[in-house]
């Protein structure tokens, strides 16, 4: 009995240690070349939700497949059948859109498919000369899978693959990233945390000889409501493979005012850290605000403004449809919104 229930674990986890190895490796003989880090829009949130949270959660349970893009452990067979489009206007005249679809794998597991697109708008094309013979539109692409099991009624592990295609001009480049994740729920105190291993993996074919690393990144995530009381809150710590993030404060930013260094334990710690709350007194209508201390500082050499590093959303569902829509301001020249369409399509024809 023991044996069989041990051949049966590793059948279940086997998966995920192969998919850490494979990930994992390309990642760390990045670090030992001349590279930069490219890839950042793999941390932009599928979910309107997750963006009027701050942006970053890994630990909200909620059924709404959009919510697990960042964490495949949230995903769940309860999910099968849901359908998703997402859309945001991003900084910039960026236009980020995507679709995402879940099905039930048996009682215990599901799985996913997605593709996104991220469009940076036309630029110039100039040559050595700084002359412009053209335009060009710069994209990246995104598509891939996911699997969740539920290894008990609390633990669930979840992976996901994705295959990143980026055209830059007449430069391409391709690339694999996969996320892990594990969630462990207690549906008596309504507490969830999280732990993610993100943007895992490296290209497979690059713009030029330099390497370009994907931002991997460990990710540990808190979500909890408190009794009657009904808004749940949420902590999510990122950036956890490197403590020391540095900014420069520099006033109104102008060329009078050299900056500061910011680099003390209290702006380190905050930095990694990303709050949130969410209203859940019903099932068919949500409110979000999420605050996010590096998004802040990292505009403090531009003009931002007051609600900069704050993020607002909201949503409402009507039978089997929902919408969201979620709203931030980094600095006063940029303001993004992102929109959620959903609906369950095993339930739209029964």
């Amino acid at each position: 009995m023991h044996l069989q229930m041990k051949s049966r674990l590793l059948r279940q986890t086997l998966p995920f240690i192969l998919a850490l190895a494979f990930a994992v490796v390309p990642a760390a003989r990045a670090d030992a070349q001349t590279s930069g880090t490219a890839y950042n829009f793999l941390d932009v949130s599928q979910s309107s939700k997750i963006y009027g949270l701050g942006g970053l959660n890994i630990s909200l349970v909620d059924d709404d497949l959009m919510s697990a893009s960042q964490n495949p452990a949230l995903l769940g067979p309860e999910m099968s059948g849901q359908v998703g489009i997402d859309y945001m206007r991003y900084m910039g005249g960026s236009n980020f859109a995507g679709v995402r679809y879940a099905h039930s794998s048996g009682e215990r597991g599901a799985w996913s498919a997605h593709v996104r697109y991220f469009g940076y708008g036309a630029m110039d094309e100039r040559n050595e000369f700084g002359e412009i013979i053209g335009s060009f539109s710069p994209k990246d692409v995104a598509f891939g899978g996911s699997y969740s099991h539920d290894f008990n009624e609390r633990l669930r592990g979840g992976i996901d693959l994705s295959l990143i295609y980026s055209g830059y001009a007449d430069y391409t480049a391709f690339a694999i990233s996969t996320n892990l994740g594990i969630n462990y729920y207690d549906p008596d105190k309504d507490l969830s945390l999280s732990a993610v291993v993100a943007n895992a993996g490296g290209q497979i074919k690059r713009f030029t000889d330099v390497y370009s690393r994907l931002p991997f990144d460990i990710r540990l995530g808190w979500s909890q409501s408190f009794g009657s009381f009904p808004v749940r809150f949420s902590i999510t710590a990122w950036n956890l493979t490197k403590w020391n993030l540095p900014y420069y404060a520099t006033g109104d930013g102008t060329a009078e005012d050299e900056g500061e260094m910011k680099e003390g334990f209290g702006s380190n710690l905050f930095r990694h850290l990303i709050f949130g709350a969410d209203l859940i007194s019903s099932d068919n209508f949500y409110i979000g605000i999420g605050y996010n201390y590096k998004t802040r500082t990292d505009m403090s050499t531009y003009k931002r403004s007051f609600l900069s590093g704050f993020s607002l959303g909201a949503g409402l569902r009507v039978k089997n449809f929902g919408v969201g829509l979620a709203l931030s301001q980094p600095h006063s020249g940029a303001t993004t919104l992102m929109v959620n369409l959903t609906c369950n399509l095993q339930e739209l024809i029964r």
